[in-house]
């Protein structure tokens, strides 16, 4: 097969047939450079462009190429002046760029503030046996600060982040934090109980300290004598806590944090009612962050598979209304999901508004496009495209794992969005 064999004229272009603009992305109005032809105004969109020849795909391709006309021209024809239409297009596609440009201000600025939590995180773990009560101070502080961004906005958007190596622990506190307060706001839990669950959730694992780190980082399964070990952690939290002064239902999360309703949890094996309300939200977080984070990664879930799991196989662990409405808010495909879009692109989800679960916020691959200048699509407003199922890493090509950057670790931080509506 000849080089040109898949190149085609413009008058051999038709619908159904999947082509390649070999153009710059600014260079023309379509939202990719590369596409099935969908309606009769698209072609005439491609073939105004006057390109004397286009690549196409056969395997993606619905028809084949028209054949090519029986007497060519000798002269390609210049290029026809832009229409109305098309400069109306070049210019909505500018002011994408814009709000796209906007979109990642936005995102660095949620990053950063999530760098300035995990900071707190990290202080709190580091104090917490020398300065006690201003451990409480921060914990109190930084927990008061979400819980006001996130009950004081119509909409919260949440975010999958980047995190840095060595740091997972810090994560996991915030994670936690971070899902369970976004819960409680979904069950309209009241604004102190909101405050006494987040603290609960901040401190959940402050009795890990007292574990040895050779059993927290060992990535085989733990023997019987270890896991008994580790199980401590959940009553020497509640023994740090006492220099603290913490009261209330916090204490009550990180006594409780991995019991479970059916009564297969620790250290008690409480059943149901005999748990606190707030716990139950915190344990679902909990458990979610734990099978998207372990500690050994090659058992590491996708955050789609992790919710398939537990509603799956595990729902009777966790209170019934709290995990439907955690799954809800969340979305079949959450924060850090790598997906196939319905025109077979790839993306990673990027945040998703709980009130609107299954159109999330994703770049996609183009290898048209700098990886600097990626795509960031709002399934809300481009109604044209779906997500046609979750993938795992391991499934992407090189050149596509690398352009969208997946995350070992899955970390998430919130966006309160002001003067929006659900």
């Amino acid at each position: 097969m000849s080089a040109d064999a898949l190149y085609v004229t413009p008058d051999q272009l038709c619908i159904g047939l999947y082509i390649h603009l070999d153009r710059g992305w600014m260079e023309h109005s379509f939202t990719f450079s590369s596409f099935k032809i969908k309606d009769e105004a698209q072609l005439l969109a491609v073939r105004a462009l006057g390109l004397p020849r286009l690549r196409y795909d056969p395997k993606r391709s619905d028809v084949k190429p028209l054949p090519l006309p029986a007497t060519p021209p000798q002269v390609a024809p210049p290029p026809p002046e832009p229409s109305a239409e098309e400069v109306a297009a070049l210019q909505a596609k500018q002011a994408r760029v814009e709000q796209l440009r906007a979109l990642r201000r936005q995102l660095a600025e949620v990053d950063k503030q999530f760098q300035q939590a995990s900071q707190t995180v990290k202080n709190i773990n580091r104090n917490i046996r020398s300065q006690p009560r201003e451990t409480l101070r921060q914990a109190e502080e930084l927990v008061d600060q979400m819980v006001t961004a996130m009950l004081g906005e119509s909409t919260v958007l949440m975010h999958a982040l980047n995190g840095k190596a060595g740091e997972d622990a810090y994560f996991h506190s915030l994670n936690v934090t971070v899902l369970s307060i976004m819960l409680a706001r979904i069950l309209q839990f009241s604004r102190e109980d909101t405050l006494q669950l987040g603290i609960g959730a901040l401190l959940h694992d402050i009795g890990k300290i007292e574990i040895p780190s050779k059993i927290l980082l060992k990535t085989e399964p733990l023997t019987k004598p270890e896991q008994s070990l580790l199980q401590l952690h959940c009553e020497y939290g509640i023994k740090l806590s006492k220099p603290m002064e913490l009261t209330g239902e916090a204490l009550r999360v990180i006594l409780e944090h991995h019991e479970f309703c059916d009564g297969t949890g620790y250290p008690r094996g409480l059943k149901g009612p005999q748990i606190s309300p707030l716990t139950r939200v915190v344990s679902i977080a909990n458990q979610y962050d734990n099978l998207c984070n372990p500690s050994n990664l090659a058992d590491a879930l996708t955050p789609h598979e992790a919710l398939s799991r537990m509603f799956a196989q595990q729902r009777t662990r966790f209170d019934e209304v709290a995990l439907k409405a955690f799954i809800r808010c969340l979305g079949v495909y959450p924060p850090g999901c790598i997906v196939q879009l319905s025109n077979e692109m790839i993306g990673l989800v990027l945040a998703v508004n709980p009130n609107k679960p299954l159109r999330p916020t994703v770049v996609v691959h183009d290898p048209e496009v700098p990886k600097e200048e990626a795509i960031i699509l709002d399934l809300e407003q481009d109604h044209e495209l779906n997500i046609s199922k979750s993938l795992r890493p391991g499934q992407l090509p090189r050149e596509i794992y690398n352009y969208l950057s997946p995350r070992q670790h899955v970390t998430y931080y919130f966006d309160p969005q002001q003067g929006s509506t659900p």
